[in-house]
């Protein structure tokens, strides 16, 4: 089963991010997993209007993929996506991007993952390959009794 997922990642990161993001659309959500329900970050809106639209993209979701990158740990709307998917019982996964190619933007430094998904019971892992993507979803969604 294709789970619903929200995507919580640095915007200066999404080049290596939507080499994820992008599979339900190349090999189909069944295949992928997963279907994509994430926002991108707009600067100029206000903060009500971002916990808003973080809010609204929450809905309908049961697991929400956290893609580490180096820096993310102190970002502001990082921690607000993950403290708003744990308050709607969401599960949490981790996912290490650092090794993924990103022309524009080649730091591959390895980030820390938000000790929010730790202290919850969730897990981080290394991004591989699409079938373990879906297993770590799937896996994060038991976790959380989805």
């Amino acid at each position: 089963m294709a789970r619903t997922c929200f995507f919580s990642f640095r915007y200066r990161n999404v080049f290596r991010v939507n080499q994820i993001r992008s599979m339900p659309n190349i090999v189909g959500a069944t295949a992928a997993g997963f279907k994509d329900r994430s926002l991108w970050e707009d600067a100029k809106k206000s903060e009500t209007r971002i916990k808003r639209m973080i809010n609204d993209a929450l809905k309908g979701t049961s697991v929400t993929v956290v893609c580490i990158t180096h820096g993310i740990r102190s970002r502001e709307w990082i921690n607000y996506e993950i403290d708003q998917s744990l308050e709607s019982g969401n599960g949490l996964v981790g996912i290490q991007l650092h090794h993924l190619a990103d022309p524009s933007f080649p730091d591959d430094r390895v980030g820390a993952a938000p000790a929010q998904i730790a202290n919850n019971g969730f897990k981080t892992y290394k991004y591989s390959t699409k079938e373990s993507l879906a297993k770590h979803i799937e896996e994060a969604a038991k976790l959380a009794g989805r």
